[in-house]
């Protein structure tokens, strides 16, 4: 598997959204972005003048493919975060066909890698005192995680099956805490501060040779919900923030 060439072309889904926008800023002078969103709108106000703008619905499948045309790398964070949301109404289009579609649009347009946004809502049923490794099973607590675990299973095919670089990332509990907050313990075991954040994806990013990886998105956090093993050795992740200390919980 050929490295991922740098500086490198980027669809950036769901562009308007947190993660997405702090990844953008941070990494604004090392990539080109193709900023994709369904409400694109709200990034029209932003001094963008070197990226593009794309207004996309994931859930059109032609739509993706023109959205992957010329993209090195996608960065598919588009979805529907809610766990209370409607299946009919919102996570089949946005997160089942939406998932679908970027990697088969991706798959098609010759892109060298899809990084796929999980969460750490596809394992949030095992006990709160039970850290999680990616080798483990598979357990949402609502079906805003399955749809996520759909989307992990996606990966792995369009990966084993049709040889597309695919990277899923389990987000935590991506926040920018600041001391003083309240906070329940499974909020700061689970946080990935914004700083970690731009690390891990551009580690996702840039790191060769991998055909498909499961990774987890959590700081380095005294008791982390998410197991790092397996992260900081595949992509040499190394996370520098603790939600305990920041919160001063000492």
């Amino acid at each position: 598997m050929n490295t991922i060439k740098n500086p490198c072309t980027i669809l950036l889904t769901g562009a308007a959204g947190h993660i997405a926008t702090a990844f953008r800023r941070a990494c604004n002078p090392c990539y080109r972005f193709r900023l994709a969103d369904k409400h694109i709108e709200l990034l029209q106000n932003e001094h963008l003048p070197t990226h593009e703008l794309v207004s996309l619905d994931v859930a059109d499948l032609a739509a993706c493919q023109a959205a992957c045309q010329g993209i090195d790398v996608v960065l598919h964070l588009a979805a529907d975060p809610n766990p209370h949301a409607d299946f009919y109404d919102s996570l089949l289009d946005a997160n089942i066909k939406g998932a679908y579609n970027i990697f088969r649009a991706a798959k098609d347009q010759g892109c060298q890698r899809v990084v796929f946004a999980s969460s750490a809502q596809a394992i949030e049923a095992y006990p709160l005192d039970q850290q999680v490794a990616t080798t483990m099973s598979v357990r949402p607590k609502n079906m805003y995680g399955v749809t996520k675990c759909f989307g992990e299973a996606v990966a792995a095919y369009f990966a084993y099956c049709e040889g597309l670089s695919s990277i899923v990332v389990r987000i935590g509990n991506y926040n920018d805490f600041a001391p003083g907050q309240t906070h329940t313990t499974r909020d700061m075991s689970a946080y990935l501060s914004p700083s970690d954040m731009v690390q891990l994806v551009t580690q996702c990013i840039e790191t060769p040779d991998i055909l498909f990886a499961l990774v987890h998105g959590v700081s380095d956090n005294r008791f982390k919900r998410l197991d790092l093993t397996d992260t900081r050795t595949l992509l040499s992740y190394h996370p520098r923030d603790d939600a305990f200390k920041i919160l001063g919980i000492l």
